[in-house]
């Protein structure tokens, strides 16, 4: 069960912000503030685009600090202070000195990056992402994907063997819901580490898209589905669950596209939008090499 309670009430947090901006000078609109007390946030995605970050939290993670070390936020400064009330002196040092420190009671933290960006950027090279059993769509293919899901920051989406855009996905709707189903045991390992390296706290795996695995899960508005021999059977059990759900559809098959768009048919799925990518890059040799051409099928139920 999510915990929805904040450890700090809306006071306290008042009264921490001005304390802090006080002590660094610093004007109270430059800082980000971020609760994960009450409710698992993405963290390293808010510090990487942020350079002050407020962060509120609660004992529990013995690895907080050593993660966002190894992510590589460890020359971040950081103000650190424990404690429900802004009393009394600051600890402040590299993040990088707070590796072996535990949190074992409410504290608050003032995050300083001097390398955040001003937003998120949509493409991830696939080397940052973990070198598992999944093969990686390119990142070029993948940024014009997550362009055409268009999502909101507190969306909530469903995501069928399509990892690398589940990542990316739960970076933007950094408020929202993240479904990935994953079928193979070792797909599902690779998804766990991408979830531990990117510091995201907003995706659920699970094993399939039966009632039983998604029932217990925030509703989704919108499906991303890398299309296989199951498509129909994921479109019954989506619609199941939301009978106006939106759908975009991933094949590199034309057997399988053709099977698409009969599915769609099939279950009243008004098809938006049909695409497909075309795309070279130059080699070593200095000689374009065409790479794979997929289909991108948008569809959704238009009364």
């Amino acid at each position: 069960m999510v915990n929805n309670k904040s450890s700090f009430t809306n006071t306290q947090i008042l009264s921490w912000l001005q304390y802090f901006s006080k002590k660094a000078g610093l004007d109270i609109e430059k800082i980000k503030i971020i609760d994960i007390s009450k409710k698992k946030k993405n963290l390293i995605p808010t510090i990487e685009t942020h350079k002050r970050v407020l962060v509120f939290a609660d004992a529990g993670d013995p690895n907080f600090f050593f993660n966002l070390w190894d992510y590589g936020l460890g020359e971040c400064d950081i103000w650190f202070k424990t404690g429900l009330e802004p009393e009394g002196n600051v600890s402040i040092c590299k993040l990088s000195e707070m590796i072996n420190v535990d949190i074992t009671e409410p504290s608050v933290m003032l995050i300083f990056n001097p390398n955040a960006r001003s937003s998120y950027k949509i493409g991830l090279q696939n080397d940052n992402f973990s070198q598992g059993s999944v093969r990686y769509v390119a990142s070029e293919i993948r940024s014009i994907i997550v362009n055409k899901l268009h999502l909101d920051d507190q969306d909530t989406i469903c995501i069928i063997s399509g990892e690398s855009i589940a990542v990316e996905s739960a970076m933007i709707a950094n408020e929202g819901e993240i479904i990935a189903v994953e079928y193979n045991k070792h797909d599902r390992f690779s998804m766990e580490e991408n979830i531990t390296k990117f510091g995201l706290n907003n995706v659920s795996i699970v094993s399939d898209t039966s009632r039983n695995s998604l029932k217990p899960l925030p509703v989704p508005s919108l499906s991303f589905i890398v299309a296989t021999d199951r498509f129909e059977e994921e479109v019954q059990n989506l619609l199941k669950i939301n009978p106006q759900m939106k759908f975009v559809v991933y094949t590199l098959e034309l057997d399988i596209l053709s099977k698409i768009l009969e599915v769609f048919d099939k279950y009243h799925i008004t098809r938006t939008e049909v695409i497909q990518i075309a795309m070279s890059k130059l080699n070593r040799k200095n000689v374009f090499e065409a790479k794979p051409a997929p289909w991108i099928i948008s569809g959704e139920i238009i009364d």
